[in-house]
């Protein structure tokens, strides 16, 4: 498991100083309306597969911009996203990130998500707990939805009526603030850190997903789809927190829709 996670670690360093190198180079298309990709994702992408790939060249890949390797007969699984809030990026807005999780028969055993601007790398071993720069992580203690942070994942292009604005809406008067920051492995690496207390989507990728899920449990936090039922990496229903308390308030009013 060290040596797992020391490869997840090396290589979102990696990938961190290629975005850092193409900050100030980079040219931006459209994969979809609202949602960009640069020639940054794409070489960090590069640049973290072929350095995993060269200690594990049996392992399997899935990545954010097109990347699927078969494993074969291997149990394990990298899922990659080489740059989480592109957006962010491609504006100059410090919230992005490199995200690394490793799967092991469908199981997220190890996960890394490293912030090249703060310089802040969060790493999480199953059973060995969450750490943000060698430092032990812990979700806040706050326990009441009133007195919470908490932050929503809307869909890029999305309109007024679209059912994940309505949740926004209906969370907005009963936190103390709701956010929309554009990175869901940066939030899910925060809300591990304490300094927010919950985070849900419906519109996620395996990959936004894959590392920040294990930290936030190593961190001692709650997964489970919106409705409280168990959590799938396959399915974009994601509710993240730092209670039990403030999930099963958030579960009522997500369900309340």
């Amino acid at each position: 498991m060290r040596e797992f996670v020391q490869t997840a670690e090396e290589a979102a360093r990696r990938a961190g100083h290629v975005l850092r190198a193409w900050s100030s180079k980079f040219t931006v298309r459209e994969k979809s309306r609202s949602n960009l990709v640069t020639e940054a994702d794409e070489a960090a992408q590069v640049a973290i597969h072929d350095f995993i790939g060269g200690r594990y060249p049996n392992h399997g890949f899935c990545g954010e911009e097109g990347l699927s390797v078969g494993g074969g007969d291997s149990p394990y699984r990298w899922v990659i996203d080489p740059l989480d809030g592109t957006t962010n990026y491609v504006h100059g807005f410090p919230y992005y990130c490199v995200s690394i999780g490793l799967e092991c028969r469908g199981e997220m055993i190890v996960g890394a998500i490293f912030d090249p601007v703060h310089d802040e790398m969060f790493l999480a071993a199953r059973g060995e707990g969450a750490s943000l720069n060698r430092r032990p992580l812990k979700c806040s203690a706050i326990t009441q939805l009133e007195q919470a942070l908490v932050i929503a994942s809307l869909p890029v292009a999305t309109s007024g009526h679209d059912e994940a604005v309505r949740r926004f809406l209906q969370v907005l008067p009963k936190a103390q603030s709701v956010q929309r920051t554009g990175s869901a492995a940066m939030n899910l690496a925060n809300l591990a850190a304490g300094r927010l207390e919950a985070f849900w989507s419906t519109s996620l990728k395996p990959w936004d997903m894959a590392a920040g899920i294990l930290i936030v449990e190593e961190a001692g936090g709650r997964i489970s789809k919106i409705d409280g039922s168990p959590f799938s990496l396959e399915e974009p229903d994601l509710l993240a927190s730092n209670s039990p308390e403030i999930h099963a308030e958030l579960i009522a009013v997500l369900k309340s829709l």
